[in-house]
This record gives C-alpha cells, sequence and structure tokens, in this order.
C-alpha cells in the first residue's frame, strides 16, 4: 500500500497507538492523517508556512504535534485538523517532538541545542535543558514520563530529569552525530543511532551510575575503550570470579539470586562505577579472599 498525496519529501511519520491512523509530515508544508487499514487520507493539517520536520501522535491518537523549520511547535486535532496551539520559544529549526505517555506534556529538540518541555492544556513552556553543543534531532520520553533522552550533532546522547530539566547522564561513545535516539518500553534500555554507522544500546541509568551499552545487543566494538570487560562466573562459595582466570572480583550473600554465569560486568578505568551493597554482607565472610579458591 502507498499512500500519495504529498507534493514533497516526507520528513516524518508515525502510527496511532492503537494502528488504525498514520500521521506524515512533509517540506510541502502540510500534516497529514491516514487511515492505516486502507491508505485513504482522512484530514490534512494545512497553516504551516515552512516544512514539517517532526510529526507524533498523542497516546490516545486525537492529537497531533508537529515540528516546524519556522521554529515552532504546533498542537492539532487530528480527526479535525484543528489547530489548537502554537508553542512559540525555539529560536532555531525544531527537529523532533513527542509526547508524554499521558498526552500531558511535549518534549521538543531544536537546532537551537535546548530541548523544551510543555504543558500541553496550557501552552506554556515548563523547563528548557540545556547542554547540548549541536543540533538537537531526535528525542523522546520514557514511558513512565520522568525521563527523557536526546540525541545531537555533539555526538553525545543525554538523559534529562523530565520534571526538573535536571541532566542525569551523558551518554559517550559515537564518533559522528547522533541520528535517532529511543528509550525501550520498560526504560531500563536506551537505543541510539548515529552516522559513524553504528547502533548503540545503553543501560538508563540514574544520575551516579555508570552508563555502559548492552552488550546483548550492542556490538561489542562499540563499547567506550576506558572500560575492562570480564565474563565471569559463580563458585559454590558464592564468590564471583573471571573466566577463565578465576580472578576474584566480589562476595554475593547466598541468598542473593545470581543471574547465570557468564554475562557481562563492565568497569570503567576512568569514570566512577557505583555498585550497590544494600544486599551485600560485611563480616567474617570477606576473609575467605585472604584464602586459595578450592578447587
Amino acid at each position: 500500500m502507498t499512500l500519495n498525496g504529498h507534493t514533497h519529501s516526507v520528513n516524518s511519520v508515525s502510527i496511532s497507538t492503537d494502528g488504525t491512523h498514520i500521521v506524515s509530515g512533509s517540506s510541502d508544508e502540510s500534516v497529514r492523517v491516514w487511515d492505516a487499514s486502507t491508505g485513504r487520507q482522512l484530514t490534512t493539517l494545512n497553516g504551516h508556512t515552512k516544512p514539517v520536520i517532526s510529526v507524533a501522535f498523542s497516546t490516545d491518537g486525537t492529537r497531533v504535534v508537529s515540528g516546524l523549520r519556522d521554529k515552532s511547535v504546533r498542537v492539532w486535532v487530528a480527526s479535525m485538523g484543528t489547530e489548537l496551539a502554537t508553542l512559540n520559544g525555539h529560536t532555531s529549526c525544531v527537529n523532533s517532538v513527542a509526547f508524554s505517555r499521558d498526552s500531558a506534556f511535549i518534549v521538543s529538540g531544536s537546532s537551537d541545542q535546548s530541548v523544551r518541555i510543555w504543558d500541553v492544556s496550557t501552552g506554556a513552556a515548563l523547563v528548557t535543558l540545556n547542554g547540548h553543543t549541536g543540533h538537537i534531532v531526535s528525542v523522546a520520553f520514557s514511558s513512565d514520563g520522568a525521563r527523557i533522552v536526546s540525541g545531537a550533532w555533539d555526538k553525545s546522547v543525554r538523559i534529562w530529569d523530565a520534571s526538573t530539566g535536571r541532566q542525569l547522564a551523558t551518554l559517550n561513545g559515537h564518533t559522528k552525530r547522533v541520528n535517532s535516539v529511543a528509550f525501550s518500553t520498560d526504560g531500563t534500555r536506551i537505543v541510539s543511532g548515529s552516522s559513524d554507522q553504528s547502533v548503540r544500546v545503553w543501560a538508563a541509568v540514574v544520575a551516579g551510575e555508570s552508563t555502559v551499552p548492552n552488550e546483548d545487543t550492542a556490538p561489542v566494538d562499540s563499547y567506550d575503550a576506558d572500560c575492562h570487560h570480564y565474563d565471569w562466573m559463580s563458585t559454590p562459595e558464592n564468590w564471583i570470579v573471571s573466566s577463565p582466570h578465576g580472578k576474584r572480583l566480589m562476595w554475593v550473600p547466598p541468598d542473593f539470586v545470581l543471574h547465570p554465569s557468564c554475562n557481562l560486568l563492565v568497569i570503567s578505568q576512568t569514570r566512577p562505577v557505583i555498585i550497590d551493597f544494600t544486599h551485600c554482607r560485611i563480616g567474617t565472610e570477606w576473609a575467605k579472599s585472604h584464602t586459595p579458591l578450592t578447587q
């Protein structure tokens, strides 16, 4: 099925959560809503005066947000094509827009190197997130709405607190501009795509925790060079040891369930690594570190 109607490049598309509708934004300065099953054009959202760079549906599919080259963000009634609000504040092209899962907020990323969070009901700009040093071309909310991820041409991926605007982490590793970012549904991982021809998967950790790619889905050569990588296994005494050398790394209490052996433990040489010792025990068990392992 091919949906025809635009008269210039289509820059962005999105599908409604229930899969029934598609929205598209084009350099022909229009946004169009389509029936996903038949391909029939349902509505044209007119009123843009510059190319439309990014579009997205609200979770319930009733509204559409568009980001424009004219520096504005616009909110529309999807079924009628009625413009609800124009959100002004960015000083350069708006490259990426998204709704929060509850559809109460919109996040936008711009070539002005800022990310902005907007209140949908009032149109007010709530928070401006500064820190990137290049065009921001991709933004997304976590599913719980608590965090935002942004990707930019400064080669970095950044995680932000959506309520305060505080930067929680900077994920460095890409060697060229970052073009696209997204959260996993459970909010534990972030995926990024770059002009360096790599896709990277990161642990979406909170401030203070180390942030490294997930080895299960990212290529090995995408890891930062300042990290040591250990295959590990557990002993009957509940020591975690490196494999195959048997070097002790840490001891875990017997009532703490370990994941299967031979996963990856990554320890940075240059960046802080924080380990939660809430479930660890300090006492006589540590004395075992001074005795040879029983073969």
